[in-house]
């Protein structure tokens, strides 16, 4: 459903608490300190893109803060890919202090506290993901918490160019068309993330971050081949089985355990989508799996239950189950 909120007919006194309740209701609960609170303004769109949410946020400078209090009913973690145009923004987070300025995009992630701030009038561009749509596309997205990227060329640049095309055209579409571009949004933002050295390895030299980008975009890009495994991607990659096994190592996992890994995070996406009408069993043989026993066996191992009841467990929490 599609959400608009303006301080434009609000009364001076009750802008704080307007605001207030228009950002956690479209984010996550947060504390807000106003520059001038009575003479605030702001207006704020968003837009539902299935498991992911857009929103355009115009407003005067503003402190938003995350604190450890939020955190205490939060069930699944979301990331907020943050777009500034007009002025730079201030983020802080886990100790990481960062300046965004416009041309660049700030990834923030909601089960930690921060403090994200600007001073100037400022429009923001932000997607919401959450972590399990996030995760299959990008493995870690720990690894890319509290980081700019620049989005002046290549993907970076497709990804926001994307944003500000798509939202005009978004009245214009039906249910299905939104998740089908939310996915694709979600796809090239994980393009763009991937192919940066802060996501692979912080102390890997340029050829190993390298190889382990081709190793991990091979991976998740033939899930569904059930042989699968360190010859073939290592073929695929251009390196030995030896040092496939290495990076892999370095990783702190092995091999198979991170491709099992990729599949079953990769299912659980599918059993969340609404869209998806495969039988359980049709998933697990799409996704490389020898056969249905064995994928619930991994999957309840990872998950903590298993996919037929994850399947009625993300029915009921969609909104097209809870009514």
């Amino acid at each position: 459903m599609d959400v608009s909120y303006s301080t434009a007919g609000t009364a001076a006194l009750e802008r704080k608490r307007y605001w207030d309740e228009a950002v956690s209701s479209t984010y996550f609960p947060l504390d807000l300190r106003f520059q001038n609170a009575a003479a605030f303004s702001g207006d704020l769109n968003v837009w539902d893109l299935g498991a992911v949410s857009l929103s355009r946020l115009d407003s005067d400078g503003l402190l938003y803060r995350r604190q450890k209090r939020h955190l205490l009913h939060e069930r699944e973690e979301s990331y907020l890919i943050t777009v500034p145009e007009k002025a730079e923004i201030s983020f802080e987070q886990s100790g990481k202090a960062v300046r965004c300025k416009p041309g660049a995009f700030l990834v923030e992630r909601s089960h930690l506290p921060y403090e994200f701030s600007y001073t100037a009038k400022n429009t923001l561009w932000v997607l919401k993901v959450p972590i399990a749509t996030l995760r299959p596309r990008v493995g870690l997205p720990e690894r890319i918490a509290s980081l700019s990227f620049d989005s002046t060329r290549g993907t970076g640049a497709l990804f926001v160019d994307m944003i500000r095309l798509v939202a005009p055209r978004l009245v214009e579409m039906d249910a299905p068309a939104r998740d089908m571009t939310g996915k694709h949004l979600v796809d090239i933002l994980a393009m763009s993330l991937i192919s940066d050295e802060r996501m692979l390895m912080s102390d890997a030299g340029s050829v190993q971050v390298g190889h382990l980008h081709r190793v991990e975009s091979y991976v998740r890009a033939n899930l569904a081949r059930a042989d699968l495994g360190p010859q073939a991607i290592a073929d695929a990659c251009g390196i030995s089985v030896r040092y496939l096994h290495q990076l892999m190592k370095r990783q702190g996992t092995s091999v198979c355990h991170w491709i099992r890994v990729q599949r079953l995070l990769r299912s659980d996406e599918m059993l969340r989508d609404p869209s998806c009408r495969k039988l359980v069993s049709e998933i697990a043989y799409a996704l490389g799996f020898s056969d249905h026993a064995q994928f619930s066996r991994h999957y309840k191992a990872h998950f903590g239950y298993s996919p037929s009841e994850a399947r009625e467990r993300y029915s009921l929490l969609s909104p097209s189950g809870s009514g």
